[in-house]
């Protein structure tokens, strides 16, 4: 029984093969079908193409190194000055409050000599890249820009939640606050 079983599938197979034979190709179930070959010059201009991508992806690469390295570099230049001015600002204060009390002084010459070191002081640090962050009395606080040392009762109904007196000068350096001016605000 088992010969004559196996007796039918070996003729239904060599059936198979002849009737694949008869349409001009021979394939077995285990052969892939294959993909047309390229011509030289298909495959050169495919290699082509993948080199002028892979050239344009390391160009653009390179070109953000370049940016990124020039950023950080000019980042790196404005940090260190920046711990110099900020090493600057006690001095400056100190050299206010001394033109405050000079200023009350007789002495003509001796204000008129503290104040041109003071503005050459002024001066130099504001080259630098120094500004004075722009808070006074009256105006309205805001946590972004200034530190509230205090509050106090405010003296009138309309400095209530403004600033009602500038403890200490805040400065930036270019768009960046390096030290923030300390108010006292009116509630």
């Amino acid at each position: 029984m088992f010969k004559k079983i196996f007796k039918n599938m070996s003729q239904e197979s060599t059936e198979n093969i002849e009737k694949d034979e008869v349409n001009g190709e021979t394939v077995s179930e285990n052969q892939e079908v294959q993909q047309p070959e390229l011509s030289v010059e298909e495959q050169l201009q495919e290699d082509l193409a993948k080199e002028k991508d892979k050239f344009l992806r390391l160009f653009a690469e390179y070109d953000n190194f370049k940016k990124r390295t020039a950023k950080e570099r000019i980042d790196l230049f404005k940090s260190a000055n920046q711990e110099v001015l900020q090493s600057m600002l006690p001095v400056l204060d100190d050299f206010d409050r001394a033109m405050n009390e000079i200023s009350k002084s007789n002495e003509e010459v001796l204000v008129k000599g503290v104040e041109l070191i003071h503005e050459k002081l002024k001066s130099t640090l504001v080259s630098k890249g120094l500004e004075i962050v722009d808070v006074k009395a009256g105006d309205v606080f805001d946590a972004d820009f200034a530190e509230a040392i205090t509050q106090i009762p405010a003296p009138s109904d309309d400095l209530k939640g403004k600033i009602v007196d500038v403890i200490e000068k805040g400065y930036k350096l270019g768009d960046k606050i390096i030290r923030f001016p300390k108010v006292v605000i009116g509630q």
